[in-house]
């Protein structure tokens, strides 16, 4: 039987009570000695930073085996109150005034960068795969910024959140940029090690990152943003250089970019009531209802995750009547607090357990990892806030089908930012389910000899062998589903509307 299953046996038996805390205790003790003993293969330079990752591990595995069954209880959960969370209309109608280069100045732009394109069938760091005109996510982001210090002539820095899996490949690239107005910083996210679901103790043999040792590390979630950004030292080099906020967001959301009326909203409140935590949330449609929301909870805005909610409650979470908001995860945080808080270990995060990564290591070693997302410190900060933004603000690209999407001419880019093309008479964006044929970037690219005119598309499904020629054009509802054998291929200048396409279509030159 495993530790973990002993470990969540509850008993009304005092005795059972305190044979559970000797064994929490036992486990502990056993964790800490084991990770002793990995720091002594650690190389010189990296021992300090390595010590420094466990004592945040330490603390995170101490919760872990506190913790019992789901984080939150239910019946306490509430709706916010209305004025929690502001429309961004009302932000926006504030106006801007003549000089935002100062409040730009008191800002820096964070970007999550610890995420590889293994999900896109890429090597390497995903924010370096190619989205638009052979711009990268990283290309985008740098234009983005370069555009606003050039417009403002302000000094907005870039930070990148790099994880032990991005960071060489990052900072190799980086050297391209070092004649753009843009500063360019970054800092490594914890390395923490996976823990065995039996023994509760690392897989790890050593500190290495290779052969045995190459999945036994993970990046503990983007929760860990507030502990290694301030071991770095950048947090307080920023503060020094009067920055006051981070906007925070992940790479490759290609919507996050800095809106001036949010940055002047935070710039003008009272020193006493300044916001120090922003979370933009966006109207849910049925393609998110997974996403975290926002709830009132022991008189806290809080952030509620679908892994923290009781199995008999998912379905109540997943209504879109009773939460009407979802979590974009861009967010606008206060520097001083995060030094305040993470200063006097008042960062409050729950431990995401996710099934998805209690994976299976190539030895068939079933292992755990714990982690935090950056969302959920909101409770701590003081003066709370949401902003309901527009759905353009969240446009994240996690597969080829949302790659698709941007690629093609619903979006107009202009100096590194991507908006809905005028042309388009609906604001929303068309649901494209691509089949497993064009999950890899590499194989998607290949079936499409250019990227079709999607302007006016509503819904495209496509399913097995199926290849597009150049110049089609597709509207309203088109299904093209390829059965097992056959091979369709939609021929240059074809125009779809509303069609559904099967079979065997393959065009031949002759």
């Amino acid at each position: 039987m495993s530790v973990v299953s002993d470990l969540y046996r509850n008993s009304p038996n005092a005795g059972m009570v305190e044979f559970q805390e000797k064994l929490r205790l036992q486990q502990e003790n056993s964790m800490h000695t084991e990770l002793e003993k990995l720091l002594t293969t650690a190389k010189p330079s990296e021992a300090e930073i390595s010590r420094k990752d466990f004592e945040g591990f330490k603390k995170l595995f101490h919760r872990f085996l506190q913790e019992k069954g789901p984080s939150v209880d239910w019946a306490k959960i509430q709706r916010p109150p209305e004025d929690s969370i502001q429309p961004y209309e009302k932000i926006k109608l504030k106006g801007l005034p003549a000089d935002v280069a100062s409040s730009l100045n008191k800002l820096a732009v964070v970007k999550l960068n610890g995420g590889l394109g293994t999900s896109m069938g890429c090597k390497g760091p995903k924010s370096l795969i190619s989205v638009r005109n052979e711009n990268t996510f990283l290309d985008l982001t740098v234009q983005q910024i370069e555009h606003l210090n050039k417009s403002y002539n302000a000094d907005v820095p870039l930070v990148l959140m790099n994880s032990f899996n991005t960071d060489e490949d990052t900072k190799k690239i980086l050297q391209k940029y070092t004649h753009h107005r843009v500063k360019i910083h970054t800092f490594n996210q914890s390395r923490y090690p996976r823990i065995n679901k039996e023994s509760l103790l690392p897989v790890a043999t050593n500190m290495g990152l290779t052969g045995e040792n190459e999945e036994a590390w993970y990046p503990p979630g983007h929760g860990d943003i507030y502990t290694s950004f301030y071991n770095s030292g950048l947090l307080d080099k920023l503060i020094t250089e009067g920055k006051e906020y981070i906007f925070v967001s992940n790479i490759d959301n290609l919507g996050a970019t800095v809106d001036l009326h949010i940055l002047n909203h935070l710039m003008n409140q009272p020193s006493d009531k300044r916001c120090e935590f922003v979370m933009e949330v966006t109207d849910k449609t049925r393609a998110d209802v997974k996403g975290g929301t926002l709830t009132q909870y022991d008189g806290k805005l809080r952030l509620l995750e679908i892994a923290q909610v009781p199995k008999a409650q998912v379905d109540e979470f997943k209504s879109v009547t009773k939460f009407k908001i979802f979590n974009t995860n861009n967010l606008w945080i206060s520097l001083p607090a995060i030094k305040r808080l993470h200063e006097k270990n008042g960062m409050d995060m729950e431990i995401i357990l996710n099934p998805k990564v209690t994976i299976t290591l190539d030895g068939g070693l079933n292992v755990i990892q714990l982690e935090t997302a950056v969302g959920a410190a909101m409770k701590s900060f003081d003066n709370v806030l949401g902003i309901n933004v527009p759905r353009s603000r969240f446009l994240p690209v996690k597969t080829t089908s949302d790659l698709l999407l941007v690629m093609s001419n619903l979006y107009s880019m202009n100096a590194g930012s991507l908006t809905m093309s005028p042309k388009r008479e609906f604001p929303t964006t068309p649901h494209v389910k691509l089949g497993s044929s064009f999950t890899k970037v590499r194989d998607f690219l290949k079936r499409f000899e250019s990227i079709p005119d999607m302007l006016e598309l509503d819904h495209l499904t496509v399913s097995g062998d199926v290849t597009f020629g150049k110049q089609v054009t597709l509207k309203g509802t088109v299904i093209i589903i390829a059965n097992h054998g056959d091979r369709i291929d939609i021929p240059a200048g074809a125009m779809l509307e509303n069609k559904i396409v099967s079979g065997n279509l393959r065009i031949l030159d002759h």
